[in-house]
């Protein structure tokens, strides 16, 4: 299992954490949502718009589905949604060490602050989503994950640092 697979809500840092484990460690970063919006040639925020949150889910089992057997060395980024799919939770960690960034309602709100992109965040009451979210998906990245790596009030360098202890990498 030579592969890192970071989960947990959107915010927690899993792009921008991502992006510099695998540069440390030299490593291939991949992001779901990215491929996602490459392979679809549509943004996120569209592909929800267009064909809802079950249609775009159906993409995220197919992008992992695609990466099984083909990633080596590499650290994903995974959507905050991807693991509440059901089976989603086998194939990650079937994938390699499942890492839950976890933050703070507090924290990923100030993260979030102003962020158009997120489908899930739009309109009033985004407080009240986000908590609501997280109740239902936190048990989930908790029992999906090999290891949880708390991201609040922490620099880079101490959260990929513990990652990397965690892996034995």
């Amino acid at each position: 299992m030579n592969n890192i697979i970071l989960i947990g809500f959107m915010g927690s840092g899993k792009t921008s954490v991502g992006r510099q484990l695998a540069k440390k460690l030299q490593y291939t970063f991949c992001d779901t949502d990215e491929l996602i919006e490459k392979e679809n040639k549509n943004s996120i925020r569209n592909i929800f718009a267009a064909y809802g949150e079950e249609y775009f889910r159906k993409l995220e089992t197919a992008a992992i589905n695609e990466l099984y057997g083909n990633m080596t060395r590499t650290v994903l980024s995974t959507g905050g949604g991807l693991p509440i799919t059901e089976g989603n939770d086998r194939l990650l960690r079937r994938l390699g060490h499942v890492i839950y960034l976890k933050a703070s309602q507090e924290t990923l709100m100030k993260r979030l602050q102003g962020d158009t992109s997120r489908p899930l965040l739009g309109g009033e009451k985004a407080e009240e989503r986000v908590y609501n979210l997280l109740q239902q998906r936190t048990p989930i990245y908790e029992k999906t994950a090999h290891y949880s790596v708390t991201t609040d009030h922490r620099k880079f360098y101490e959260i990929i640092d513990e990652i990397i202890d965690l892996c034995n990498i």
